[in-house]
């Protein structure tokens, strides 16, 4: 008995041939967003990466020029070991910041997986008493800590945005504590990739710093040497006179840049909520303080991605992408303009009466402790609620991450 049991309830493993036919496609390569895949699904770029190109050009050509004109120079002049260490320290300054431009653009930062399906809209009663009219709320309170956040629906990825979150029109995603699009970068900066962002801009700053000083040593050991003016001696190396200029203008740029966002970090903010909240009229609900909030960005580990491109989707499931970039996909919503991708779905929202309140006064609450943000979702019941909202039938969660890409990471774990 216990035989035909086990035969009646065992999983067979699938085959090869069954993987074959059932599941074609990656989640990379069905992405509906705008982004550009590399080495298949390891690398996620936005749509703009080929700015990349000339972000990298305008860190490593100057060092360059500073290693062949001005610090092969110095060489000469200094010790051996402190002539080395001159070319030495701006290459593997260089590659360090390399390495934190690519670690910013090249990875998930952050996005929310759309839901398959819109989320069922909710039954209220309709004025008459009889009639009941399909209603999905644009948007809900959430109680985060004991304070209140307003989330708003996503027509594009059809879910409700969880607080701090937003939808950038230039990758077609929602991303978690979305700071800005940087398209130097050719990246959302948000929760995953925050943190190298800032160490890119204040390496590059003190990268600059560097070659300006270096540069500036250079010419007055000419001076020195020949017993000449400055400007004589200026005119004897115009790569360093180029540099300097260079530099400098880059130090106001970069060097802005970082003093901007230690003033972020320092109030937790993000430049997104600096732009469009005013926290100096109120109180920034997510000021926990100057260290903490330090703490929070560098100290705190990293949240693993909600995303598994590569895992596999089943073929019937998988639409067909619209055309491929550099080993990926774009999304046919590229192109399209904000307001299109934000609105595009209308029809949920037009079955509501007139009558309804715009400002989400029926707006549910949820509430939430700020470490299980992560995995906040509505519940599903569809028996009918007792109490003061009879008719209200949550069925779809609006926070659920999509199923097929749960259920095949799951599968492949």
């Amino acid at each position: 008995k216990r035989e035909i049991e086990r035969e009646m309830y065992a999983v067979t493993p699938p085959q090869r041939s069954d993987l074959g036919s059932n599941y074609g496609l990656r989640v990379y390569q069905t992405w509906k967003g705008s982004n550009i895949f590399c080495l298949q699904g390891r690398f996620i770029f936005g749509p703009d990466a080929r700015s990349l190109g000339l972000t990298i050009s305008l860190i490593v050509v100057p060092v360059i020029v500073f290693c062949i004109f001005v610090a092969s120079k110095l060489m000469d002049d200094f010790s051996d070991t402190w002539g080395v260490s001159i070319v030495t320290v701006a290459v593997v300054f260089t590659i360090y910041d390399i390495i934190l431009l690519m670690l910013t653009s090249g990875r998930d930062p952050g996005i929310i997986p759309r839901n398959s399906h819109p989320p069922e809209p909710e039954v209220i009663d309709g004025n008459s008493g009889t009639s009941q009219t399909p209603r999905l709320p644009r948007v809900k309170e959430v109680e985060v800590n004991g304070n209140i956040f307003k989330v708003k629906y996503c027509d594009t990825c059809m879910l409700y945005r969880p607080p701090r979150c937003s939808h950038c029109s230039i990758c077609n995603n929602c991303v978690e504590r979305f700071d800005h699009h940087c398209p130097w970068v050719g990246q959302c900066i948000a929760q995953r990739n925050y943190r190298f962002f800032f160490m890119f801009v204040f390496s590059t700053t003190l990268l600059c710093v560097y070659v300006l000083a270096f540069c500036c040593v250079y010419i007055r050991k000419i001076k020195e040497s020949e017993d000449i003016t400055i400007w004589k001696a200026m005119l004897k190396t115009p790569a360093s006179i180029a540099l300097i200029i260079y530099t400098f203008i880059c130090m106001w740029f970069v060097g802005g840049l970082t003093g901007f966002h230690l003033y972020l970090i320092s109030t937790n903010q993000t430049t997104y909520e600096n732009f469009r909240y005013s926290y100096d009229r109120r109180s920034n609900p997510h000021n926990k303080g100057v260290v903490d909030n330090f703490k929070e960005i560098f100290c705190s580990a990293i949240p693993p991605s909600k995303n598994s491109f590569r895992a596999m989707v089943p073929r019937e499931a998988a639409p067909m992408p619209s055309r491929s970039a550099v080993g990926g996909f774009m999304s046919p919503n590229m192109g399209r303009g904000n307001d299109e991708i934000e609105m595009g779905r209308k029809g949920v929202w037009a079955m509501a009466e007139h009558g309804d309140d715009k400002n989400g006064s029926n707006n549910e609450r949820f509430h939430v402790n700020d470490d299980e943000l992560g995995d906040i979702r509505t519940t599903t019941d569809d028996d009918e609620q007792s109490g003061s909202r009879p008719n209200i039938h949550p069925r779809h969660s609006s926070w659920e991450m999509s199923p097929e890409v749960m259920a095949l990471a799951s599968r492949r774990t």
